[in-house]
């Protein structure tokens, strides 16, 4: 809170660090931690965090840092300010810190006024790699303390408004989910040939196996033709004196490796006239060479070509984002990757590895890392593609093959295996039309549910502002004054820092346990020459967790040298 606001009457404003008892946590050896229940719930961060209080998953049975129960939990990194009760007594790591109450304060009058501002809290948060907030900015976040009896009605309102909100986002979101259900019934019934099943029966359409045989014909004439092409490309070159690079040959149509066992565990019965057929049977697929990406893309904001990237191809189709830019004239020989609209882009790496999207038609782009593209044969719509691969068979049938070393991805060559489904030219496009007919539908519903969320979102936040400028309840002139409550949290407050005091000395001393937890200083302390930063993280006290060594690390980058070896760090002290 802003100490120059207006403070209703009966009220006190107070640093939290003055009227609380803060619990910086501490992470505990990761020995110590454990599944079966010994010893008391462990918290590292946010994540366990739920609406009010963490999910357990974690114990450690020789603490450092202990919070009571219904103790605030507030997340002091990566992200900074979100908060949780603790469900029962704790152990809380580095990430999180304890706020206790005294003197009957209300836990949950605080708690919801520290998510009245926890925008505020997070900007309080230092750092670059890892966003994190001191004990000293912590204690001195701005709290209004009312009188006790004010902080009950506060909380007793909050709850009931949160309650009917909580209902209405409830019935939103199972809207929400009940849509996603809805189109994924749709995308199965469609590659089923229910959608269309009436349609077939009414125009008997061509058998599919017309269609791939024409498309057969069609890779082969376009082999000949640039081939020919290439002939005579070489014929004006030799004319020409041969001044610059000889003409490359074109490659023969590449012919998939057929379906292995697990794909055809993953087909189902097609309707009569359909066929199952493969993607690179279909398509001429192509990537952006990683040797081609080194040499010659660079880019440039004042490119006139915008660069295709797998963060282009969402879950439900193209995204568009602010794209990196390159001169069209620097990868004029990457004919291959350029896409003028239309074709098919497939995710091959990452976290987005299967998703596929329609490049917007008429638009000129270029094929960036990452990402896959597949232009198809025979009139056949990309969007008929992008549906079938989005639908939970398709999807499910292009992701057999997925590798997961360190992240999950797919090879050119198991793209081009992948089956697919192949009724007539005509049915692909009735499928398309009565997709996008629903799909618009659908999307519009959507629409319509996110705006509702986001105004419950802001209702919420405005019950919260209300409560904490006084004017959500009305006050009672009867109450006794915060201040007397004021007295009695220092007292409170003073008698805990002293039985804190009078604990720590009578807790022993465990230097053996002490002494294998190393710090990165330390760790460097035992070799006379640079070490893997690997090497120096596993003989840490961080070596289950990243996140802490990197932290511990920042704190000491002045102390540290490090030089590069290839794309390994050495670390030595300076």
């Amino acid at each position: 809170m802003d100490k120059n606001s207006e403070i209703p009457i009966g009220w006190v404003v107070q640093d939290l660090g003055n009227i609380t008892y803060l619990n910086m946590g501490q992470s505990p050896p990761s020995s110590t931690y454990n599944n079966e229940g010994i010893g008391l719930p462990f918290f590292q961060g946010k994540t366990e965090f739920q609406e009010l209080y963490p999910y357990i998953n974690k114990f450690c049975s020789d603490p450092l840092k202990i919070v009571d129960k219904d103790d605030i939990l507030i997340s002091v990194r990566a992200p900074v300010g979100p908060t949780n009760l603790a469900p029962e007594k704790s152990s809380i790591g580095r990430g999180l810190a304890g706020i206790k109450s005294f003197s009957g304060m209300h836990s949950k009058f605080l708690l919801f006024q520290l998510r009245s501002i926890e925008n505020k809290i997070s900007d309080l948060g230092t750092g670059t790699t890892f966003k994190a907030i001191s004990s000293s900015n912590l204690a001195s976040i701005s709290i209004f303390l009312p009188p006790l009896n004010e902080q009950q009605r506060i909380v007793s309102k909050i709850e009931e408004l949160f309650s009917d909100l909580d209902n209405g986002m409830a019935n939103l979101k199972l809207a929400q989910n009940q849509l996603k259900v809805y189109r994924q019934a749709l995308l199965k019934h469609a590659f089923e040939g229910k959608l269309t099943e009436q349609w077939r029966k009414e125009n008997k359409p061509e058998p599919a196996e017309k269609l791939l045989e024409r498309i057969k014909e069609e890779r082969k004439k376009r082999y000949e033709q640039e081939l020919k092409d290439w002939k005579a490309a070489v014929k004006a070159w030799e004319k020409d004196g041969k001044k610059e690079q000889r003409p490359s040959r074109p490659s023969k149509p590449i012919v998939p490796e057929k379906p292995n066992d697990f794909h055809e565990s993953k087909k189902w019965e097609l309707p009569k006239g359909w066929d199952w057929s493969q993607l690179g049977l279909v398509t001429f697929i192509t990537k952006l060479a990683g040797f081609e990406y080194t040499k010659y893309v660079s880019y440039d904001e004042d490119g006139d070509l915008s660069v295709i990237k797998a963060e282009n191809a969402g879950p439900n189709g193209f995204k568009r984002t602010d794209y990196s830019r390159i001169k069209s004239e620097t990868v004029s020989n990457l004919k291959r990757s350029r896409l003028s609209g239309g074709e098919l882009l497939v995710v091959f790496v990452g976290a987005g590895t299967g998703n596929v999207a329609v490049v917007p038609k008429y638009s000129n782009y270029f094929l960036g890392p990452n990402i896959g593209m597949a232009r198809p044969y025979g009139n056949i719509d990309s969007k008929y593609l992008e549906f079938f691969y989005q639908s939970p068979m398709g999807k499910d049938i292009l992701m057999v093959t997925v590798k997961a070393v360190a992240q999950p991805s797919l090879s050119m060559g198991t793209i081009r295996q992948t089956p697919l489904v192949i009724p007539s030219i005509e049915e692909q496009n009735l499928i398309i039309q009565i997709l996008d007919a629903q799909f618009s539908v659908v999307e519009n519903l959507e629409r319509t549910i996110e705006s509702g969320l986001q105004k419950s979102e802001a209702l919420r936040q405005s019950i919260l502002k209300k409560a904490f400028e006084g004017k959500l309840v009305p006050q009672d002139p009867n109450d006794e004054p915060a201040s007397e409550l004021l007295n009695r949290i220092e007292a409170e407050k003073k008698k805990h820092l002293e039985q804190q005091k009078q604990q720590k000395k009578r807790k022993p001393k465990n230097t053996k346990k002490m002494s294998k937890e190393l710090s990165i200083e330390e760790v460097l302390k035992t070799s006379d020459k640079p070490m893997l930063a690997k090497d120096v993280w596993q003989k840490s006290k961080h070596k289950e967790n990243i996140e802490d060594f990197y932290m511990e690390l920042k704190d000491i980058q002045s102390k540290i040298k490090e030089v590069k070896k290839g794309t390994e760090s050495l670390l030595s002290l300076v």
